[in-house]
């Protein structure tokens, strides 16, 4: 009984790749750090609530959604080789399994949103509603990584909005550079479906311009991500440290078109999504080095230590 649990929540967890998950918290990250360093927040009473919150809201709106987009290319994913072993295509999944899985976390992302502030469980359902209709963008237009971009690249300024119950310009700034972040790296990973897409009418940006003109728009997507990262820096008032990461971001970005470049067949290996899974990180470490000294300051004020 024991092993068949374990199987079973190790295939839900490959089911939505869980472990990408973690990937996206310091995303999450960036927006704590800056909004418990606002004058307006003064509390420290229900700051770990409230963190445990958020991180229940990221784990299930992105459970739900990404079994969601599995769930909606379930078709799709039988016909291509490379996706034809996911788990619902190959039947280790079942579609009631999958839609129960998908309702069961959007229910614990609306909840969770609902403990967190009254904003953030109004929007709780637009949300979700962007992220679950990403999975049809594809089918009508080659924005679809674009539009995932700006999906995934919430995060920053969603959690500001479940810890803060305000929208601010600063974490949407954030969001943006995350977004093109994202999209550019959304564009590459395509290339390898360029030929499929184009065979069964899907819409990306591979299977309309090619693969040399998609390297070109991708690479535009990550210069823009550099710039409106370093926007976003400087309106949040880091300084020095947080340049040296936002630089070291800047050379991982490069290194992963270099990669894209030297794979003209699209299979990219492992340290190309290494690389990508490390950027998320780097900055987060940026800016948690920046801040510590303020951090630390702030608790002690807040404690009366």
């Amino acid at each position: 009984m024991i092993d068949w649990t374990i199987q079973r929540v190790s295939k839900f967890g490959s089911f939505v790749k869980f472990s990408h998950t973690l990937f996206a918290l310091p995303f999450a990250g960036i927006a704590c750090i800056l909004a418990f360093l606002e004058p307006d927040f003064a509390s420290l009473s229900s700051w770990g609530v409230r963190l445990i919150w958020i991180l229940v809201c990221m784990v299930s709106a992105r459970s739900a959604a990404m079994g969601f987009n599995r769930w909606a290319d379930k078709k799709i994913d039988a016909k291509n080789p490379r996706t034809a072993n996911r788990e619902i295509p190959s039947g280790q999944i079942s579609d009631r399994s999958a839609v129960l899985f998908i309702l069961g976390f959007s229910i614990l992302f609306f909840i969770s949103s609902w403990f967190l502030n009254s904003l953030a469980f109004a929007l709780s359902f637009p949300t979700l509603l962007l992220l679950f209709t990403y999975s049809y963008t594809k089918r009508f237009t080659f924005f679809c990584h674009l539009y995932l971009g700006f999906s995934i690249g919430l995060a920053p300024l969603a959690t500001w909005v479940g810890l803060t119950g305000e929208i601010s310009w600063i974490p949407f700034l954030w969001t943006i550079g995350l977004a093109f972040n994202l999209a550019g790296f959304d564009i590459l990973y395509a290339i390898q479906d360029e030929e499929f897409d184009r065979k069964e009418g899907l819409h990306s940006i591979p299977a309309k311009f090619g693969r040399t003109k998609s390297l070109w728009i991708s690479r535009f997507c990550h210069v823009l991500s550099i710039v409106f990262l370093g926007i976003a820096g400087r309106s949040s008032g880091l300084q020095d440290i947080f340049w040296i990461f936002w630089a070291v971001t800047g050379f991982l970005l490069f290194r992963e078109q270099k990669i894209a470049i030297d794979h003209a067949d699209g299979v990219f290996p492992l340290e190309f999504y290494r690389i990508h899974s490390y950027i998320s990180g780097v900055l987060f470490l940026g800016i948690l080095v920046e801040t510590l000294p303020r951090i630390i300051f702030k608790i002690r004020m807040l404690s009366g230590v």
